[in-house]
């Protein structure tokens, strides 16, 4: 399983992807790294949880504070 979601995790880099943090924020930017730990590094980060969207820039997000991943539509 670790396999299956670092694979996922890996084809998923340099695109954007949706993350929803343990204090009711939704963040969106591009992946850049991530590790075994689920730390995530993020490229042009955004804090869209509100109406008013917040620029955030590069952004690392520690691991445990990540609830869930929604990660870009694979191409055919």
């Amino acid at each position: 399983m670790a396999d299956e979601i670092s694979t996922l995790m890996n084809n998923s880099k340099n695109k954007v992807v949706l993350l929803r943090l343990r204090n009711t924020k939704t963040i969106q930017g591009v992946l850049k790294d991530f590790d075994i730990h689920m730390n995530l590094t993020l490229d042009d980060a955004e804090d869209i949880s509100d109406e008013k969207h917040v620029k955030l820039g590069k952004i690392l997000l520690r691991g445990d504070n990540v609830l869930a991943v929604s990660l870009p539509d694979e191409e055919s």
